[in-house]
């Protein structure tokens, strides 16, 4: 199978990366001033094993590959703000002996929320949805880093809403040979969601640096407390931490391996690049929503919504404003709910 990474930036990067070191045939869709240094120079790919250049075929859009091999998978591996325009692009072209990728090529979901498979579903007959556990970085052009050992990372996979299938088992057994854990799993948004409620921490590491201090920590547990109370009203299963910790057993650590610190994660990576968009709306934004559907008050995730997507906008510098800053305004708007309830 040929393996087209739709969002070669730090998770899709690694990912088509790693492919491409275990013989894969691998194409990679990147815009900007990535797609120029990607082009010019290959995918710079850093992890503990040390730094390798990979020369691969990059585009920027499907027509530059038109028409699709019947044996293409598309991993779709933008942030989910950018998923329609992705989706629509790529759902229509055609594929060699008729019909389109919409109808005929199976399309992974590589990203953090739960949104994105149901946009992918209404253009995509076979969507596979995975659960990214993948810290990894995309800062400069041309370049990711990941620094997951003696894996780079855990990678939930299966059919969307459930199941599994045969390209569900190949997909994963090459991930395998990639230096990733592939578990195949028939409730695969059970952990999509598990990923969705650590991932309200983003917002936070966005705005005000990593949750190192006991005031960062305490706001994530406030939004974490407002995220689980609304999946219990949903109904809305979540894998535990205990589930977690054993899928992973050992087998994947994260360290810096270059002995600089750790900056941030995909939220606060996206400010520092000044792309002017963030994922808040949906990974705080889903709590917001399903708290508005279930009437669950989340001013928390609320306001962590709200502020991320000023940052963006405002392009504000990442980790600018102070934890005890934001715990002013998450507090003020804690109160303006109680009132209003």
């Amino acid at each position: 199978m040929r393996y087209i990474i739709i969002g070669a930036g730090a998770v899709g990067g690694t990912i088509g990366g790693r492919l491409a070191e275990s013989g894969h045939d691998v194409v990679l869709v990147a815009r900007g001033a990535h797609y120029e240094a990607l082009r010019a120079a290959g995918l710079r790919l850093t992890t503990p094993e040390g730094t390798q250049v990979h020369q691969l075929p990059v585009v920027q859009g499907p027509d530059e590959l038109t028409p699709l091999r019947r044996d293409d998978v598309l991993v779709l591996a933008v942030k989910t703000q950018d998923s329609t325009a992705a989706l629509d692009a790529w759902s229509a072209c055609p594929v060699t002996g008729g019909g389109t990728a919409g109808e005929l090529l199976p399309l992974v979901c590589a990203q953090n929320g739960v949104e994105s498979e149901r946009l992918a579903l209404r253009r995509f007959r076979r969507v596979h949805a995975m659960c990214v556990w993948l810290p990894a970085m995309h800062i400069e052009p041309g370049a990711v880093s990941a620094a997951g050992t003696p894996l780079s990372g855990m990678l939930h996979l299966g059919r969307y809403p459930t199941g599994t299938d045969e390209t569900t088992r190949h997909i994963a057994a090459d991930l395998e040979k990639s230096r990733f854990l592939a578990p195949v799993v028939p409730d695969v948004m059970r952990w999509k969601y598990a990923k969705l409620l650590s991932n309200l921490a983003n917002a936070i590491e966005a705005v005000s640096g990593l949750l190192t201090s006991d005031e960062g920590r305490s706001l994530f547990a406030r939004a974490l407390a407002e995220g689980q109370a609304v999946l219990a009203a949903a109904g809305i299963g979540a894998a535990g931490k205990e589930e977690q910790s054993e899928a992973r057993d050992g087998r994947i650590k994260f360290d810096p391996f270059d002995g600089s610190e750790r900056v941030g994660g995909s939220s606060w990576q996206s400010l520092d690049r000044g792309t002017g968009t963030i994922e808040a709306d949906y990974l705080n934004g889903e709590i917001a929503l399903l708290g508005r559907l279930h009437g669950v008050p989340t001013p928390v995730n609320d306001t962590l919504q709200r502020l991320a997507n000023t940052f963006a906008r405002e392009r504000r510098a990442a980790g600018s404003m102070t934890v005890g800053e934001l715990v002013q305004v998450l507090d003020a708007a804690a109160e303006t709910t109680e009132v209003a309830h």
